[in-house]
């Protein structure tokens, strides 16, 4: 059985360059694929707070991957996504229809708690792992990051999810 390493999406500047959270967490895919046991997922589509270039963000995520040595053959179609819920059931059509039953899902430190909140439900019945690549941005950022994850996870226990 093979495992899909899943990386969640996160900014690019309007030149399609990665931010450094993105950067962390396709280097984090790059420090755990083993060819021979891992296809790679990349997510991410277009969205005014993430991506507003002409390619999909899952697209500068496989580029970089690529040019640090992946081949095509190990990537599955993108989830095109614009939020951590349609990460998750993009991600969960792609699986479905390629029959994979064990995901690895990189995200940053910060966004683990819903990541994990939003997949334990969506990908319920999958074998999932979470790996977590630590916040490499500055305090200021990391702050309004965080009060921001803990306003979502607020309202995902207070009022469930919607997908």
């Amino acid at each position: 059985m093979r495992n899909v390493i899943i990386i969640l999406g996160s900014p690019n500047s309007p030149k399609g360059r990665l931010h450094k959270i993105a950067i962390g967490r396709v280097n984090k895919c790059l420090e755990i694929f083993n060819p021979e046991t891992d296809m790679i997922l990349c997510t991410g589509g277009f969205g005014s707070h993430f991506n507003t270039t002409e390619k999909p963000h899952a697209a500068y995520l496989k580029r970089y991957l690529m040019r640090k040595g992946i081949a095509e053959s190990y990537f599955l179609p993108f989830a095109l996504s614009s939020n951590t819920v349609e990460d998750a059931t993009k991600s969960k059509a792609i699986l479905l229809e390629n029959t994979f039953k064990k995901v690895t899902i990189i995200t940053t430190e910060y966004h683990l708690r819903r990541v994990q909140l939003i997949f334990d439900e969506i990908l319920e019945g999958i074998e999932k792992t979470y790996v977590p690549v630590p916040n490499n941005i500055s305090k200021s950022i990391f702050q309004k990051f965080e009060k921001h994850e803990d306003k979502a996870v607020e309202g995902i226990l207070r009022d469930g999810l919607y997908y």
